[in-house]
């Protein structure tokens, strides 16, 4: 009796969702090793591995930095309305699940205009009454800033938190800096800003890493992953008083605890910062 033929199974993929091109939100929930992907965005990450073997971790670098600054800027600061942009998929550990554990009463609107974001996103994102979900580019502060969700759960008068973790680095232009003075010029004194970023370390071992990463990206099905230098990445932050330890590896922004095992070479080429607006 002949043997079975193997059942290849076929990806179904929504008549909303383009597969054309890799989604920036799909590629991160492959990074994070999600169910949200497909084909072409795990592609992206086979490519990045050639280079980079680890390169998952800078998934979870950026994911793990903006749980540490979350966790802060909710019990540190007082801080109770927040506003994420580039939210992506959910994942085990949400910025509202983080901040309304530590402030029960703390709003939180996430932004993104990827299709699976706002289809499979918003009823996991949008827990509670407290948390929100909006379709608008971040890279156009106005359309965040102005949107009626944003304006109707956020009071500008009062201090809140903004953050762009793992969102510019997916800017092609160079108003980068300018997007970053919009949004900071509109929040009010005693705002947070939480940031992180690809980085080019310029020189050393991990400068080269950096940059062949960046053309992987660039050529991938996604197109984008830029690795910018430090003072390209400070520019983002203007006028800002940096927490300590300011502008450092993502990894090494108040860590959970002692380091034991030693950083992988990507690791050294993501770094983030959380500011203060005086």
């Amino acid at each position: 009796m002949p043997a079975a033929e193997p059942v290849v199974s076929e990806e179904v993929v929504p008549a909303y969702i383009d597969v054309s091109k890799a989604s920036v939100a799909r590629v991160y929930d492959a990074f994070l090793n999600g169910k949200d992907n497909y084909e072409i965005d795990r592609e992206v990450l086979r490519r990045i591995q050639k280079v980079a073997p680890e390169a998952t971790q800078l998934g979870w670098d950026n994911r793990e930095f903006l749980i540490r600054a979350t966790r802060f800027i909710a019990s540190q600061t007082g801080i109770t309305q927040y506003i994420d942009c580039g939210s992506g998929l959910p994942t085990a550990e949400n910025t509202h699940q983080v901040v309304q554990r530590i402030e029960p009463d703390a709003r939180v609107v996430y932004v993104d205009n990827d299709p699976v974001v706002l289809a499979h996103g918003r009823a996991l994102l949008e827990e509670n009454e407290r948390t929100h979900l909006i379709d608008a580019d971040v890279f156009e502060p106005r359309q965040v800033l102005e949107n009626e969700v944003v304006r109707k759960y956020v009071d500008f008068s009062e201090p809140l938190a903004l953050y762009q973790c793992g969102t510019l680095h997916h800017y092609s232009g160079d108003a980068y800096a300018e997007i970053m003075r919009e949004y900071v010029d509109a929040i009010p004194s005693g705002s947070y800003v939480a940031l992180s970023h690809f980085y080019d370390p310029e020189s050393g071992e991990f400068s080269p890493l950096a940059r062949s990463s960046k053309e992987v990206f660039l050529h991938s099905p996604m197109g984008s992953g830029w690795f910018r230098t430090r003072a390209q990445i400070e520019s983002m932050l203007p006028g800002l008083e940096l927490v300590d330890p300011g502008l450092v590896l993502c990894a090494d922004w108040w860590p959970d605890g002692p380091r034991v095992k030693p950083l992988v070479p990507i690791q050294q080429c993501i770094v983030g910062a959380v500011g203060r607006k005086p």
